[in-house]
């Protein structure tokens, strides 16, 4: 059930960015081919997807919100492609393929993060079917998200940790930010469209956070245990780069534990809901059993 929905949420998705992404796009063509070499690279479309399962965990119809879930998905690209850069994590290959600043320098790197974040906020009001009032509210949560508060502050902070040993809590808000936040964005966005409730939205608030957390020690993990071709990018770099995280602050074995505990926790979040949110359930406990 988890995967036959996700594949076609995530095709649905797939769909919709080649509408958005067309060759007018942008003023110059080998702006428009490095936008869309990341941002058609494949991946799991997990934040759209998150997005559609919060509509309709509170009584929506996840997919009338692709369009937001496709701007969502140009905000994740941007931030992998300047994460990549050599100023930040320095990567050479993200999702298997030669990143972004390898094919067209980092210059253009540059400036396609920045026309894909530009763009999203274009493309979010394109979004039929809610009010203005909702739509402002799901503006607002994606901007903190991917602003000095979010996505950019968590970098800042991801940048001058390096090479540092720093303690638990910075690193759990280090995450929050950096990785956390988009999750959390996606997942308030989503039950926003859908219509939540109060009492909906504080516990899927409450879901997101843990998400976010067991993502980012799952991921931790698997930098230290995963495949290489899988993940598609090389493991063990947190290592090379002298980066805390949680297997290295704790254990490999406390880490597993850490994400266990979290995933329970977030299904506790969903424990006023019925089988709308079983794809959340499913999703959270996917997370630990991953591969890449």
């Amino acid at each position: 059930m988890l995967k036959e929905l996700w594949k076609k949420r995530l095709d649905l998705v797939e769909e919709k960015l080649v509408e958005e992404l067309r060759e007018e796009t942008a003023l110059d063509e080998t702006l428009c081919a490095s936008m869309k070499y990341s941002l058609m690279a494949g991946g799991k479309r997990l934040r759209p997807v998150l997005l559609m399962a919060a509509a309709d965990a509170v009584g929506g119809k996840g997919e009338d919100f692709v369009v937001t879930g496709c701007a969502l998905e140009m905000i994740h690209t941007y931030s992998l492609i300047h994460d990549d850069l050599p100023a930040m994590d320095n990567d050479d290959y993200r999702r298997g393929k030669l990143t972004n600043h390898k094919i067209y320098g980092d210059g253009m790197a540059v400036l396609a993060g920045d026309a894909l974040l530009t763009m999203a906020f274009e493309v979010m009001l394109r979004q039929k079917g809610v009010s203005p009032e909702q739509l402002v509210s799901v503006i607002r949560e994606m901007s903190i998200a991917a602003g000095p508060c979010g996505m950019v502050g968590g970098q800042a902070i991801d940048l001058e940790s390096e090479g540092k040993r720093i303690a638990m809590e910075d690193l759990r808000r280090m995450h929050m930010a950096k990785t956390g936040a988009l999750f959390r964005a996606a997942i308030r966005s989503g039950a926003i469209l859908g219509g939540a409730t109060e009492g909906q939205l504080a516990s899927l608030t409450e879901y997101a956070e843990k998400f976010g957390l067991a993502f980012q020690i799952t991921d931790d993990i698997l930098d230290v245990t995963g495949d290489e071709e899988a993940i598609g990018k090389p493991v063990g770099s947190d290592e090379r780069n002298h980066k805390s995280t949680y297997v290295s602050l704790t254990s490999l074995q406390e880490a597993k534990k850490l994400a266990l505990d979290t995933v329970d926790e977030a299904m506790e979040a969903l424990e006023d809901f019925g089988e709308e949110a079983d794809f959340l359930r499913d999703l959270v406990a996917y997370l630990v059993e991953r591969n890449k």
